[in-house]
């Protein structure tokens, strides 16, 4: 473990692992949650987080290339933050058995989660006027769409 975690990188890649592996905690709590809800709703939001890790997975694998780690030890380090996402969807499961007021919080929490973190990546993008009116307008759409959708599931699950 000493030899994965040497003094040769940067401090913001141990901050990026930190902030991984505390994202994929709170994405194996929502896809622990959502199975106690049902096998359906678990399905769907295990394919949600999937489709939106890839890219976010790609992205601190580059952080941490940059920050000074090979490939090979920025994919072991990768892999040591997924272990984040099998932690959080135990304790998920495992509240199912303390009653279901404890699992009733986790889903509105991690939903709540990723909206914040939506909004306060993108919004203060669109407030800077860096970017083209066509792709604030595309992103706010986008945003207003995931919202939608989540409403969606709720309304019909």
């Amino acid at each position: 473990m000493h030899k994965l975690l040497s003094n040769e990188i940067k401090v913001s890649a141990y901050l990026n692992l930190a902030a991984d592996f505390t994202h994929n905690f709170t994405d194996g709590l929502a896809i622990g949650a959502s199975f106690l809800v049902s096998p359906a709703v678990g399905t769907v939001t295990t394919v949600t987080i999937l489709l939106h890790e890839v890219p976010h997975e790609i992205g601190d694998f580059a952080i941490l290339v940059q920050s000074g780690c090979t490939k090979k030890k920025a994919m072991c380090l990768q892999l040591l933050t997924a272990l984040g996402a099998m932690a959080g969807t135990a304790c998920s499961l495992l509240a199912e058995g303390v009653g279901a007021a404890a699992t009733a919080w986790i889903l509105p929490f991690t939903a709540g989660g990723f909206v914040y973190i939506a909004t306060v990546t993108v919004l203060p993008e669109l407030l800077s006027g860096r970017s083209s009116f066509g792709q604030s307008l595309m992103e706010i759409l986008a945003l207003l769409l995931g919202v939608g959708m989540m409403v969606l599931i709720a309304e019909y699950e």
